[in-house]
């Protein structure tokens, strides 16, 4: 076998000690936008002066949340085509040629070796546009079931992670790896472990980043009914903007302690403080309560693709981790219902935090940002 010369061995250690420069893309919703802060947090935390730059769109929950987390980020604008309305629809259309040029701007201003399309609006232009640069690209898909963005971009990226093993059909097969979905540091370092010794419980109530008012018209009809349960239960609600202040004069008229809020930036630590989550079942919450070990209602969105939520959501009741209720059953009494019984069963609920614990896919950040690494340097 030919051995490597001296002067390969010294591109390739030059190329392992180069700081990268990546770019991340997408966002809109925490489903999107969160595996793509794991990855930059992995990223980061391999070597501080790599450098990492995320494109999105200024109305998504990037351009709330991303500068004040200390990244950088540069926004395009690009609208949503599917289920939108002709008009907006066109709308829609229409942006896309200025959102390409945008993303050539910005990507030829940042030099990066990679672009990796999380999901979102604005993933499809940079993946596309990085694509047809000669940029090395990857996109990450979180659900079973791949949107139309990821199916398009899967057919040029050079990489495509994905979640669980039955998403790989969905893309050509010698690009696909199998890597879990990535989850923030902050979820990982508050792992539960053990049975929690207090003496209230705690419910955290949630529908996602933009909150979900199916959800929230439950909650309020449920009050009456977790008024009577006999031990103390107390509510973190994380509603959406729109619904926050009927919802807290909901529980202020029912006398139910309740912290309320539109938005919950630490969303590990109201996790950490929970016995207990009712909540939608993307595939980012899902992999969250897994990796923080905690017990579940899962009330999955009925019009997500493909009924990826409630796919999702069966995995964790098959396994004995959540409970579910399809929203089409779902009322105030069958919400407190289930709640009053895991509140009276405690061993039932630890079993539940045990079997979710179990399914935690704690390294899906590292696999991912190996392989990308790998792509970079060429090997």
């Amino acid at each position: 076998m030919e051995q490597p010369s001296i002067i390969m061995v010294i591109i390739v250690i030059m190329r392992m000690n180069e700081h990268i420069r990546i770019i991340i893309a997408g966002g809109g919703t925490g489903g999107h936008l969160f595996p793509g802060v794991a990855v930059a947090e992995e990223i980061i935390r391999r070597d501080p002066e790599h450098e990492i730059l995320f494109i999105g769109t200024e109305r998504g929950l990037e351009g709330r949340i991303l500068r004040d987390m200390g990244y950088r980020l540069s926004t395009i604008d690009i609208a949503g085509l599917r289920g939108m309305g002709i008009m907006k629809t066109i709308g829609g259309l229409v942006k896309i040629p200025m959102s390409i040029l945008q993303s050539r701007a910005i990507i030829g201003g940042f030099n990066p070796q990679m672009v990796i399309g999380v999901g979102g609006y604005a993933s499809g232009p940079a993946v596309i546009t990085a694509h047809y640069m000669g940029i090395r690209t990857a996109v990450a898909e979180q659900n079973a079931v791949p949107g139309l963005t990821n199916r398009i971009l899967g057919k040029v990226a050079d990489r495509v992670f994905v979640t669980f093993s039955d998403t790989a059909q969905w893309f050509p097969g010698n690009k696909v790896l199998v890597t879990g979905n990535p989850v923030r540091k902050s979820f990982i370092e508050a792992r539960s472990w053990g049975k929690r010794e207090v003496e209230s419980f705690t419910v955290l109530i949630f529908g996602g980043s933009q909150g979900a008012s199916a959800i929230n018209d439950a909650v309020i009809e449920s009050m009456t009914y977790l008024r009577q349960i006999q031990a103390p239960v107390r509510i973190i609600h994380q509603t959406g903007s729109k619904d926050v202040e009927r919802v807290t004069a909901a529980y202020q008229a029912h006398e139910i302690e309740a912290h309320v809020t539109p938005f919950i930036t630490d969303m590990a630590s109201a996790y950490d403080e929970a016995d207990l989550l009712v909540c939608r079942a993307g595939a980012t919450t899902v992999a969250e309560i897994t990796v923080s070990g905690k017990a579940a209602i899962f009330i999955p969105f009925p019009h997500a693709v493909g009924d990826h939520q409630r796919l999702n959501a069966r995995v964790l009741v098959d396994a004995g981790a959540a409970e579910m209720i399809l929203e089409k059953d779902l009322n105030g009494k069958v919400l407190a219902g289930m709640i009053e019984r895991l509140v009276n069963d405690r061993d039932k609920l630890e079993r539940m935090a045990e079997q979710a614990r179990a399914l935690g896919e704690i390294d899906a950040a590292g696999r991912i940002v190996d392989e990308c690494l790998n792509i970079i340097q060429g090997t």
